[in-house]
């Protein structure tokens, strides 16, 4: 199990820098990039959303070393009270939404319940955690998935998926990165983020809003679906050991520890010049 140590919502990105500090870029207008006082962290998420009409509504989740959880943006559906988490492991942040894992494979969920994206009090034995705008994936330590929440584009069809390594989840599709390197997708196929079937050696992946975003083992990075932004202009990225999607950008984590972004900048969620010193994952 890898700890996210970028991450990239629609309008802000975060990095998790080697000292346990969290750098951040974007406009930050639901006070989801005031996370220069953060310590101590260990695991970054950031909540993403596609639409337009919620642009400002984001926030930022980072969980620290003790196992405790601070979230920072906005807060309408009550997604950043994580005050009282403890034990957990990983984090994954979605629209409206948080989710933490806890030591024992059990996950608490806070934020909006209304599509059932929350609903993961019965989940046991889970590794890793992945939230979509609408709907939320959990691996389990047997390889198998789950997934709960809207499912009105198949989003949610991972009951038969087997040896799944990584999962991630966008606004209608789900992916899922087995062990041998095979990559399998499900959902909405209209821009073409599913397309991963002839992918090989991948180790990494990562969902956006409307694209879909691979790691493989010699450092090279693959994308397919949306490019109306030129979030998929990754083909000349080397060296890259993490990478995460937002909305219409994507960013990638090299292994001397500096970043490159690629995508969508009206808000300065790709303006990472300066960040070097970010954390290998695990």
């Amino acid at each position: 199990m890898s700890s996210p140590v970028i991450a990239a919502g629609r309008r802000h990105s975060l990095g998790l820098c080697a000292d346990g500090a969290v750098v951040a870029a974007g406009t930050g207008t639901s006070g989801e990039c005031r996370v220069e006082d953060w310590i101590q962290v260990v695991a970054v998420a950031a909540g993403n959303v596609h639409t337009a009409s919620n642009t400002g509504r984001s926030h930022s989740v980072g969980l620290r070393a003790d196992g405790t959880v601070m979230a920072r943006g906005w807060n309408g559906d009550g997604q950043c009270d994580v005050a009282s988490w403890r034990d957990v492991i990983l984090v994954a942040a979605g629209w409206r939404r948080t989710l933490g894992l806890v030591g024992d494979g059990t996950v608490l969920a806070a934020g909006r319940l209304r599509e059932g994206a929350c609903n993961v009090s019965q989940w046991r034995e889970i590794v890793a955690l992945a939230c979509g705008d609408w709907h939320s994936v959990g691996l389990r330590a047997d390889g198998t998935t789950v997934a709960v929440g809207n499912d009105r584009r198949g989003q949610c069809a991972v009951d038969t998926w087997r040896d799944v390594a990584a999962v991630a989840a966008g606004y209608l599709h789900t992916v899922g990165l087995t062990n041998d390197g095979r990559v399998f997708a499900v959902g909405d196929q209209s821009a073409g983020a599913c397309d991963v079937s002839a992918w090989r050696d991948v180790v990494a992946v990562a969902a956006g809003s409307y694209h879909t975003v691979g790691v493989t083992a010699g450092g090279r990075v693959v994308a397919v679906g949306s490019k109306d932004s030129g979030q998929c202009d990754v083909a000349d990225w080397r060296e890259i050991v993490a990478v995460a999607a937002g909305s219409t950008h994507t960013l990638g984590l090299r292994a001397d520890g500096t970043v490159v972004a690629a995508g969508n900048n009206e808000h300065g969620q790709c303006d990472i010049t300066g960040w070097d010193a970010i954390r290998s994952p695990n």
